[in-house]
């Protein structure tokens, strides 16, 4: 159902031809890599040159759990007024409860926020930040950045990218995003999917094909083909959004009838635009997809790419969920066991939880095929629940209107407002050793809300809400969505733009400058940090040997998000799921460094177990080592936790994302590769004249490992750096390089 074609293809006449093929001439290449969709979006936002690109967006979105950091850091940077219409949405901390007054307090903040810049402000439950976004603010030909990884709405003709906080600080205070001239990925689509097939099933085939090989990493993928015809909107938004699981950096569709259609809807058709390649247009591979194939499929526990069809899965139960139960087992360690085999009865392997919610999950088709497979059926009265989020009021009330939200709740599930919690672990976290079937983004061990440090484990697994349904319907026994008797065809949706007119604070390039920032108590600064020293002493206090590191392992989501504009109080949280004596042992090394400041030398006993000489102007900071950290959100926190407890660098063998290390650079963190992974907790790595290395071009970097007692000499890399980034870097910070600017 799925190929990956490696090497450069020609897509002329409707078909892709492989490069050694084609024949074409070196100026018709020249002409023919100018032809893709994305070529010509970003040659509109760049101000740079051709291959080191400087773009510029036309709007920003943030939610609560990023937009009250991002504004402190470019107030603190000397922002004035939001020059681009900026949307703080507030779908992330909505469940007002924990640590008290303080996710309120967060709302209160961005709208006066909005107020006193000139952005929008979207209330709680309204919507889920990609859906208003999809809804208000695209357009095709346009570029959105948003501080959430799921900033997708390439199905719209919106190349739209997602990053850490500081990038949409950046924006504010009029720089630009800088990244190397990506490679573009045809995803050519073919045939028409099945009954009972959703828009999930074929993202995470996407997903299980591409992400372990790196195919598509930081590229763009261009979705072409006669396939995009036979796919609905809502369908399209569902395999888009789940794009950034690929760990690709965007996603761009081409536009027809349909993306028109959906633009006349939301009283916005001023938004559409034909988009079509170039014949021909050049890619630098391809995966082609046969929708006709695309069988209901499954991501187990615990990644999105772990892939297969659920009919496999339910044939080989055993087998698979044996492998996932051992692997939970590995993560869980000693105490009570995880168990997965268990779910495995006469009757079929039996699913605790059902969730169909979020971006990805919530959209209007999603759940009105759903309420048809479920129609006249019961979810049951054992341990086996269902709960719907509708992904905006707008679409609740269409589905209210339609009767499909009165089907569901006769069929016993739970319906509730725009919500993205049951997605990073904020809401409906399953019970210990659950087994819990979502149609959301990402399942990641604790994603879902339980802690590892506390020997909790859940079974999250990733599916179409049709098979979800299908599922339910069957009595909490896994079923695949082609299995379900239902009527697919479904009602008109319309769009009743009123709910958002009665209710968003509309102030985008209006700004109020005598209006006041509202505080609450939790809400505190960013610490001062310092530039960068002469030479650079580092400790290594944790290492983690697995071969994906995700952001929700950095820094976990959940509670923990209802802190995040504390950037002192959040910290204390920083690899607690994974190295709970992570933030102990940084602490200390801070300590040593706040002593050396003040007393002008390192403390003796720092000196004295490092034994070797140390020059003068030598900083002292921690280190996280990993073999490939920042898969998964764009959370800035995953590096500000580390900075602020005194990080100075990351090393490892690779970056999992662009935005990570994006994140460390706009931290003051020093991205660092390594060739060898021979790092233990204690060792030290010392590095002299690190500000001439920074600021120059050399690919090896001399460092001395101290590792117990002995000495050995190595080679660090800090990759290429843009002459900016080496600033930010010498600089302590982005904040520091805004303020000296």
């Amino acid at each position: 159902m799925l190929k990956l074609i490696k090497g450069g293809v020609y897509y002329t006449g409707g078909r892709l031809i492989k490069e050694n093929v084609a024949f074409m001439r070196e100026e018709q290449k020249k002409a023919a890599v100018k032809g893709t969709l994305a070529y010509r979006i970003l040659k509109a936002h760049n101000v740079g040159d051709d291959e080191h690109l400087k773009l510029r967006f036309d709007a920003l979105a943030s939610h609560d759990i990023t937009y009250v950091g991002i504004i402190q850091t470019a107030k603190a940077s000397g922002l004035e007024r939001f020059p681009v219409p900026y949307t703080l949405t507030n779908c992330h901390n909505s469940l007002c409860a924990v640590g008290g007054t303080i996710n309120e307090d967060d709302h209160v903040f961005g709208l006066s926020a909005a107020k006193k810049y000139g952005g929008n402000f979207v209330p709680p439950h309204l919507a889920v930040i990609h859906q208003y976004m999809r809804e208000m603010e695209s357009g095709c030909g346009k570029m959105i950045l948003g501080s959430d990884s799921h900033t997708r709405y390439g199905a719209l003709g919106t190349m739209a990218v997602g990053e850490g906080g500081p990038e949409l600080v950046k924006q504010l205070l009029g720089q630009t995003y800088d990244v190397a001239r990506p490679k573009v990925i045809a995803v050519y689509l073919k045939g028409r999917l099945k009954k009972g097939v959703g828009p999930h099933d074929v993202a995470i085939a996407l997903v299980g094909a591409t992400f372990k090989k790196g195919f598509v990493k930081n590229c763009v993928l261009e979705f072409i083909g006669p396939g995009i015809a036979n796919l609905s909107m809502d369908y399209r938004c569902g395999i888009d959004v789940m794009t950034t699981e690929t760990a690709c950096l965007t996603s761009i569709w081409e536009t027809d009838s349909v993306t028109e259609e959906y633009f006349r809807l939301h009283g916005r058709q001023e938004a559409y635009k034909l988009l079509r390649p170039a014949d021909p247009a050049y890619y630098d591979g391809a995966v082609v997809i046969d929708l006709s194939r695309v069988e209901p499929m499954i991501a187990l526990p615990f990644h999105p790419s772990n892939a297969y069809t659920v009919k496999e899965v339910i044939q080989n139960a055993r087998d698979i969920l044996g492998e996932v139960e051992e692997a939970g087992n590995r993560l869980k360690g000693e105490g009570k066991p995880f168990k997965l085999l268990d779910k495995v009865t006469p009757e079929g392997i039996r699913v605790s939880q059902g969730i169909i919610a979020g971006c990805a999950g919530g959209t209007y088709e999603n759940i009105a095929e759903s309420a048809e497979i479920l129609r006249g059926k019961s979810c049951g009265f054992d341990e086996f629940s269902l709960s719907v989020y509708p992904q905006s009021q707008p679409v609740f009330k269409c589905l209210a209107d339609n009767g499909y939200v009165s089907a569901l709740m006769d069929s016993g599930a739970i319906v509730k407002t725009a919500f993205c919690g049951p997605c990073f672990g904020a809401g409906d976290t399953p019970a210990d050793n659950a087994f819990s079937i979502r149609h959301t983004t990402r399942n990641f061990e604790n994603r879902e809300g339980s802690k590892l440090g506390e020997h909790q484990l859940s079974a999250v697994a990733l599916m179409d809400a049709r098979s979800i349904a299908a599922t339910a319907a069957n009595g909490g026994i896994l079923t695949p969505g082609t299995e379900a008797q239902y009527i697919k065809k479904v009602k008109k949706y319309y769009f009743d733009g009123a709910i958002y007119d009665n209710r968003v604070y509309r102030g985008a390039l209006r700004p109020q400058a005598d209006a006041e920032l509202v505080y609450g108590n939790n809400i505190a600064d960013w610490p001062e940090q310092i530039e960068m020293a002469h030479n650079l002493l580092i400790k290594v206090v944790s290492v983690i040997s697995d071969p994906v590191t995700t952001t929700d392992e950095l820094i976990p989501s959940g509670e923990t998000s209802s802190y995040r504009s504390n950037p002192l109080r959040l910290a204390e949280f920083a690899l607690s799921r994974k190295d709970p004596a992570y933030v102990g042992r940084a602490k200390e090394v801070r300590a040593a460094e706040e002593a050396r400041r003040s007393q002008g030398a390192l403390p003796e006993e720092v000196l004295a177990e490092v034994g070797i000489a140390i020059a003068p102007d030598t900083m002292f900071g921690s280190c996280v080592v990993a073999k490939k950290p920042g898969d998964g959100s764009a959370r800035e926190q995953a590096a500000s936790c580390q900075r602020v407890l005194g990080g100075v660098a990351n090393i490892a063998l690779e970056y999992a994302t662009k935005r990570y290390r994006s994140n460390l650079i706009n931290w003051g963190m020093l991205p660092f590769v390594s060739k060898t992974f021979e790092y233990r907790p204690g060792d030290y790595v010392y590095i002299e004249n690190i500000r001439e290395y920074v600021s120059g071009d050399d690919v090896a970097i001399p460092a001395k490992l101290v590792s117990s007692g002995k000495v050995k000499n190595i080679y660090l890399s800090l990759g290429s750096l843009t002459e900016e980034e080496k600033k930010i870097l010498l600089s302590g910070c982005l904040i520091n390089y805004n303020k000296v600017k």
